[in-house]
């Protein structure tokens, strides 16, 4: 059984989009992109370094323009959605897992996410917040410690890993103090995301979303919010909108397709966090990173390896 993810926002790096654009469609395609987010995506994707890409406003357009680019090559919607069994984007890989599978076209998820990063890095502007993530330690020690600095557990990866968010001297405060046992990485994102910092960002951008008619999901699709299926595009649509400001629950997630019989798990470009986190998580999973169209066929190979829907490669429908 297979199971299609989607980073969020922190995988970016440098030159992500370099290999896809020495193919002319490729091109053609984030030039598009570009257009829809009316930033250029070429020039952010091959040239800027990662204190630009760092960048909210930036960064969360061109993880979900590389996704959904990698998504496309991967196989044409709609026998993408066909092929995939289970689903789920990790916070901002929402918009590209719906985009990905047809519940959202390119287009209103690049608007949604084009408006979203705007206003996220508005907000972070005007308050001095961060992320971290803290690795390894006993959970129970590594929660006291994150609420004792006045931090937010925003991400719960699973055994081992949750992110702290909030003011940037509490961020300090826990790497100068970490639990027994642990490891403190600073993400690179600006803001204090999922937490009522940006409560307001989940209101502006619902309204948005209500002007947009998504369609249900054909495979499996999971929320964030804890980890069940979700089979209505309206219900999927509105959760992906008010996570903004909720925890994600990645290990819920993860408990899930271990419920469902996922036997391999595929990471669209960006490609490295959750297939790290699964290799800890889910022993058994065999995973697979796509981040350059050299590996497309050897992704094609291993989609039709572990997929349980029937052949949807010809006259699929969604």
């Amino acid at each position: 059984m297979l199971v299609m993810v989607a980073p969020g926002q922190g995988s970016q790096i440098p030159g992500l989009l370099t290999p896809w654009l020495e193919e002319p469609e490729f091109a053609d395609r984030i030039h598009w992109f570009s257009t829809v987010c009316g930033i250029d995506l070429e020039y952010y994707g091959t040239r800027a370094d990662a204190g630009v890409i760092r960048d909210t406003a930036v960064s969360q357009p061109l993880i979900v323009a590389a996704g959904l680019l990698a998504a496309e090559a991967l196989l044409p919607r709609p026998s993408l959605a066909g092929a995939v069994d289970v689903a789920a984007g990790h916070s901002l890989g929402e918009f590209t897992v719906a985009a990905a599978l047809g519940v959202l076209t390119a287009e209103q998820a690049l608007v949604l996410v084009r408006e979203r990063g705007r206003a996220m890095a508005e907000t972070a502007a005007k308050s001095d917040s961060g992320m971290v993530a803290v690795l390894g330690g006993d959970p129970a020690e590594v929660r006291t410690a994150v609420e004792r600095f006045g931090l937010t557990t925003v991400n719960d990866n699973g055994p081992g890993q949750v992110v702290a968010a909030g003011a940037r001297t509490g961020i300090a405060a826990l790497v100068d103090e970490p639990p027994a046992g642990t490891r403190i990485r600073p993400l690179e994102i600006a803001g204090a995301f999922h937490t009522e910092e940006v409560a307001h960002v989940a209101g502006s951008l619902g309204r948005l979303a209500r002007t947009v008619s998504p369609r249900d999901p054909r495979p499996r699709t999971l929320t964030n919010l804890d980890g069940r299926v979700v089979t209505a595009g309206r219900e999927l649509l509105d959760l992906i909108v008010a996570q903004v400001s909720r925890p994600v629950r990645w290990d819920r997630c993860m408990r899930t397709m271990t419920g469902l019989g996922v036997t391999g798990l595929l990471e669209l470009a960006p490609a490295s966090t959750l297939t790290r986190i699964a290799r800890r998580a889910l022993p058994g999973v065999e995973t697979f990173a796509l981040n350059t169209p050299d590996q497309l066929d050897e992704a094609r190979a291993f989609v039709d390896r572990h997929r349980s829907t029937p052949d949807t490669h010809e006259g699929a429908s969604s």
